[in-house]
């Protein structure tokens, strides 16, 4: 069962969705929501399907609506302002469950605003990119980050092409993963359950 919350960044508040399945997990995943603009929420087809099977695997939760997304309050920040958020996400995370390991997992726009963060981020342990806009962004801040990081992508997706993807993960210092989803493009529907799978058999490595 999840439960709305409220949490500062700066001088706004955002909304998430907090859970802990177990009494004392040890695993806690952050997960961002793909781009405002477009639609983005934490209620997303991608997002639910990685919280649903976090749940399952024991693993505690907290995805939240960016700036100036349903409740949360502020304005869209251009994917900079965002990196504050994804942050703030991930002290929340904290206050509320003391787990040893960390992870920011993000699709699309969420991704490439996730991994940006918790690259840097030292509390941070491992990252999970789902149809990760290489075609939109510049990927490099990963290339010296020395987390576990787990790339997920459809081949039919045309913000994420995988010759881009594999030949930036070429380029990555291990431990790397990637992930090619048969059929999917960028949205993923119907095949969710294939990249959560993913996403949970990485995180219990």
């Amino acid at each position: 069962m999840e439960e709305h919350v409220t949490f500062p960044v700066g001088d706004i508040a955002l909304e998430g969705l907090l859970s802990s399945p177990t009494p004392n997990p040890t695993i806690g995943a952050v997960v961002c929501h793909p781009h405002p603009l477009y639609g983005g929420e934490m209620h997303n087809n991608v997002v639910s399907a990685l919280i649903d099977a976090f749940h399952k695997a024991g693993i505690a939760t907290l995805r939240f609506n960016f700036r100036g997304v349903g409740n949360s309050g502020g304005a869209h920040g251009q994917g900079e302002a965002e990196l504050e958020d994804v942050k703030a996400a991930v002290t929340y995370l904290l206050s509320r469950q003391q787990v040893q390991t960390v992870v920011v997992a993000g699709y699309s726009f969420g991704s490439m605003v996730g991994l940006q963060a918790g690259a840097t981020d030292a509390r941070v342990h491992k990252l999970v990119g789902v149809a990760f806009p290489i075609a939109m962004h510049d990927p490099s801040f990963l290339l010296s980050v020395n987390k576990p990081k787990l790339l997920i992508s459809g081949d039919r997706d045309n913000y994420s092409p995988i010759p881009d993807l594999q030949k930036l993960m070429g380029q990555l210092p291990d431990p790397k993963s990637l992930v090619v989803v048969k059929g999917a493009d960028h949205f993923f529907w119907g095949q969710e359950g294939e990249i959560a799978k993913a996403a949970v058999e990485f995180l219990e490595k």
